[in-house]
């Protein structure tokens, strides 16, 4: 099966890593009213899925970002799938924690992360963009080059586009939110009634006035 953004936003409604709410929002921790979820975390749990996600982000990382020597992940959710990944392109791979720890040697990267190497950092979903720019960050100031993000689905909201642009970051994902919808709309995950309501979300998901487009 050819791995392209259709396929794998298939891949993700069919085992529910993504649910779709327009008429009874979820809402995030930043206090956001949203349509829509994501769980990549289950994506480990199917391995057809798991296979053509890996298989995706490491073809990726190759076709994108040629140079890379290093594979990152992002603490928690994106761990797993780096190592993956890692593992497909024969590279060494890392981890950065989200705070450095409190004991021993306080460690904020675990694994081994140079001056000089040029990095990659596998994160599972893209939002606002301000977790995976603080790991940038955190590989910024041992010397690494990172080259860009790999991520598995963005939701493409200008505030995280803008936060990328800002910190000079490159994001490709795997899929994006757009192709999402419309897939779920041709498999009746939602009805076609329901898109511009869904687009209206992300166009501008702080103004609530997306629930009555």
């Amino acid at each position: 099966m050819e791995i392209n953004e259709k396929t794998i936003a298939k891949d993700l409604l069919s085992i529910n890593a993504v649910f779709l709410r327009p008429e009874d929002p979820f809402t995030w921790a930043s206090g956001i009213k949203s349509p829509i979820y994501c769980d990549n975390r289950l994506i480990l749990s199917y391995p057809e899925v798991r296979n053509r996600v890996e298989t995706g982000l490491a073809e990726l990382v190759k076709r994108e970002y040629p140079g890379c020597t290093l594979i990152a992940g992002t603490s928690t959710a994106g761990i797993a799938h780096a190592a993956l990944v890692a593992e497909r392109l024969n590279l060494p791979m890392c981890y950065v924690r989200g705070t450095a720890k409190d004991h021993g040697r306080n460690n904020q990267i675990e694994g081994r992360a140079e001056a000089g190497q040029k990095v990659v950092v596998i994160e599972d979903l893209i939002s606002t963009g301000g977790s995976v720019l603080d790991v940038v960050e955190t590989l910024r100031t041992v010397g690494c080059d990172v080259l860009g993000i790999a991520s598995i689905f963005t939701y493409g909201l200008e505030k995280g586009l803008q936060r990328l642009a800002e910190k000079e970051v490159r994001n490709v994902s795997l899929s994006n939110y757009d192709v999402l919808i419309e897939q779920a709309v041709a498999e009746q995950y939602v009805k076609a009634e329901d898109l511009p309501k869904l687009r209206a979300f992300r166009l501008n998901p702080q103004d609530k006035g997306w629930m009555n487009a």
